[in-house]
């Protein structure tokens, strides 16, 4: 198994462009495998697509992935583009994962879909996503989507790779039956070894096979005490998981809950601080010193 291990920003402060472009530098300088962005419309992190397009530039080798960009509410056609676009122009590392969107009112507003059909819409989006990359001219005619010889260009640089978030039963049955890998946040190892189970025999059922090494998890960290508003968030997210088995404390404890997970069979680790670090190169520095000797 093949362990990577990347760096996610989670919803801290926005960086200006230089700092983003110096992060994105620092982390392909380092040694780690990618950079990952979450969605936040009403938080201070940047538009995940936008941000990752600007470390394209200034990068030439590392991954570019979301943690994760909503779906629902978003045109397919309009999504194909935007993705395969940033293949393109990165010359073919983007790493598109996505997902319903977090129970949030604002968010929700954001996107305009009732959280009731969110669902049905995204099991709807998603196949028209890869066939807008893979087809010259695509008909549809569906609950949410109609399209009528519609094509998207330019098609990606490569085969793009499709990863789910979600924690939910339905969630991972989901990755079974239409995704390419599975991207746990707030999830305990045991908790993500549960649901690779649930994905595969979802995947199984629907004569799908998902690459054994397309199961990743958000590693969150601090050097700190554990912030209470994380402590409340853990306890929203994933109601009686132990904090210690969600959140690193200190390097040792970061090389440790990675390793929890690649003995769980996730070998896709995104590292996110709690926090800003007062120098993100020393940081990253360190976390290449104590974490990169897992990455093979």
């Amino acid at each position: 198994m093949k362990v990577r291990v990347g760096y996610g920003l989670g919803n801290l402060r926005p960086l200006d462009g230089a700092g983003l472009g110096r992060l994105a530098e620092a982390i392909e300088r380092h040694g780690f495998d990618s950079l990952w962005l979450s969605e936040r419309v009403s938080g201070p992190a940047p538009d995940p697509l936008l941000g990752l397009t600007y470390a394209a530039a200034r990068t030439s080798r590392i991954k570019l992935g979301t943690s994760v960009s909503v779906l629902p509410g978003r045109s397919p056609a309009l999504v194909a583009k935007e993705w395969a676009t940033l293949d393109v122009l990165s010359g073919g590392r983007a790493l598109p994962s996505f997902g319903l969107g977090i129970v949030h009112a604002l968010e929700q507003q954001a996107f305009g879909v009732a959280r009731a059909d969110r669902a049905s819409m995204f099991d709807e989006a998603l196949p028209l996503v890869r066939r807008f990359w893979s087809e010259d001219a695509v008909d549809h005619e569906g609950t949410w989507y109609r399209y009528a010889r519609m094509s998207v260009l330019p098609k990606p640089a490569h085969p793009l790779d499709v990863w789910l978030g979600g924690r939910a039963p339905s969630e991972l049955r989901r990755v079974g039956r239409l995704g390419d890998g599975w991207l746990a946040s707030f999830t305990t190892p045991g908790q993500c070894a549960a649901g690779r189970a649930i994905v595969e025999e979802a995947a199984a059922a629907a004569g799908r096979t998902v690459d054994p090494e397309h199961f990743g998890a958000m590693v969150l960290y601090t050097h700190g005490p554990v912030p209470d508003p994380v402590r409340d968030l853990i306890a929203a997210r994933n109601p009686g998981a132990a904090v210690d088995d969600l959140v690193a404390r200190g390097w040792p404890g970061v090389r440790e809950l990675c390793e929890r997970y690649v003995a769980a069979g996730f070998s896709k680790l995104v590292l996110v601080p709690l926090a800003e670090p007062p120098d993100w190169d020393d940081e990253l520095a360190a976390g290449a010193a104590h974490v990169l000797p897992i990455q093979t």
